[in-house]
């Protein structure tokens, strides 16, 4: 279980403190599921990587359940190699960049990969869920995109929407992944706030030795967290998200809380942000 400050304690928090509270990493271990129970809107964000053989996303005792997804829906996006989804008897072949939604109710969940020298890396996002809605699968190609961006300002990239109102549907889930273009390093700036939902950044596409400045905090007081490859950036409604790579990369953006308005953001003008 991992908690989250108040924007007033963040404030006076060391880079470490500010690392150990709003950095999640480590996810992606080889042969495990590694799972994190956050204080933000109750999410759980894991990574699931099979090798030899297949893994299973079982209950935690933190859950009170009796299967993992008895009060929750979930949100998987493959950022590995090939593999299979199995959820209650049902296999879904998951290629890179594919995305599964697996709704409320679903009991026994499997997770394999295709090779084990190529393993899939399966990336979790899981909240709460007051409905239940069916399991479905999604390609990269086939999500909606929206292009954003200049090359003016460094900024070009692809935004595509997985789980939305207007495509898979979810309880309170919605969740994509941004692609930055060659030669481009920033994303979402201007910066804005969600007051009505959090939100989690998980930054992936990354050579080892290249990093994002992932900015955080509120509008006059912000920080920079330094994330590296398979690392997630927790950022509260107070919080903007934002940030600028030594090399383009993809993120994983996901988002729970009181409403599934992608629109529902409130912008930060450049002169504003401290």
């Amino acid at each position: 279980m991992q908690y989250m400050p108040d924007a007033e304690r963040y404030k006076r928090m060391t880079t470490e403190e500010l690392r150990s509270h709003f950095l999640v990493q480590h996810l992606f271990q080889p042969g495990a599921v590694t799972l994190r129970f956050i204080d933000l809107d109750r999410v759980i964000i894991g990574g699931i990587v099979p090798t030899e053989q297949a893994l299973a996303l079982e209950a935690a005792d933190e859950l009170a359940a009796s299967y993992f997804a008895e009060r929750r829906e979930i949100g998987v996006l493959n950022i590995g190699g090939s593999g299979t989804i199995t959820v209650d008897g049902t296999p879904y072949a998951m290629q890179p960049l594919d995305g599964l939604y697996i709704g409320r109710g679903s009991q026994e969940i499997t997770f394999e990969s295709d090779a084990a020298d190529n393993p899939a890396r399966f990336y979790v996002v899981s909240y709460p869920a007051h409905a239940s809605y069916p399991t479905a699968h999604i390609r990269k190609e086939d999500a909606e995109l929206v292009e954003l961006g200049s090359q003016v300002q460094a900024n070009r990239r692809n935004l595509y929407k997985y789980i939305h109102p207007a495509g898979i549907e979810s309880a309170q889930l919605v969740m994509g992944c941004t692609d930055l273009l060659e030669g481009n390093v920033w994303n979402t700036m201007p910066a804005h706030t969600h007051q009505r939902r959090t939100e989690v950044y998980m930054y992936f596409d990354m050579p080892e030795d290249e990093v994002v400045f992932h900015l955080m905090g509120a509008p006059q007081e912000t920080r920079t967290l330094v994330v590296r490859e398979g690392e997630a950036a927790l950022s509260p409604g107070w919080s903007v998200h934002a940030g600028a790579g030594t090399s383009r990369y993809t993120f994983c953006w996901a988002m729970g809380g009181e409403n599934q308005d992608f629109g529902d953001m409130q912008f930060v003008a450049m002169d504003d942000l401290r």
